[in-house]
């Protein structure tokens, strides 16, 4: 009676197989991983583009420009302390820069400040005319 089965060389070429996919599948995991955090931020700076919108649709081209800083009373734009802080994120970590109130020119800016925070860009901006900008991290 012949015994069935796998033998010892078979079980090791099937686990050195799945050791190479799992070397080639771990690094592009990482940079899954850290564009879904980025989408926390992008989430957040869109909700931000949007009261920009509101507040300068509001005010008119000759208001004055929202000064709001992030965790200290951004009331201006409606936002209370708090209302940006997320898991990977921070209310301070999202900077305004409004250029101008005449034709509306601004720049939303997230720097990351959390120690789980996305690894892969040092910041990423977004302007008025909805485009991003991801500023590379140092090497």
């Amino acid at each position: 009676m012949k015994a069935k089965g796998f033998t010892l060389i078979e079980l090791m070429i099937v686990v050195l197989i799945v050791a190479i996919l799992a070397a080639v599948a771990v690094p592009l995991m990482r940079g899954r991983v850290d564009s879904a955090k980025w989408s926390e931020a992008k989430a957040a700076m869109g909700t931000v583009a949007t009261a920009i919108r509101a507040y300068h649709a509001e005010k008119g081209p000759n208001g004055d420009a929202p000064t709001a800083i992030f965790g200290q009373g951004a009331t201006e734009l409606g936002f209370a302390d708090g209302d940006l802080e997320g898991t990977y994120f921070a209310d301070g970590d999202y900077a305004i820069d409004v250029t101008s109130m005449d034709g509306l020119v601004f720049t939303i800016t997230c720097t990351p400040s959390k120690a789980d925070a996305p690894s892969n860009y040092s910041s990423i901006e977004l302007d008025q005319t909805g485009t991003w900008t991801e500023n590379a991290a140092a090497e």
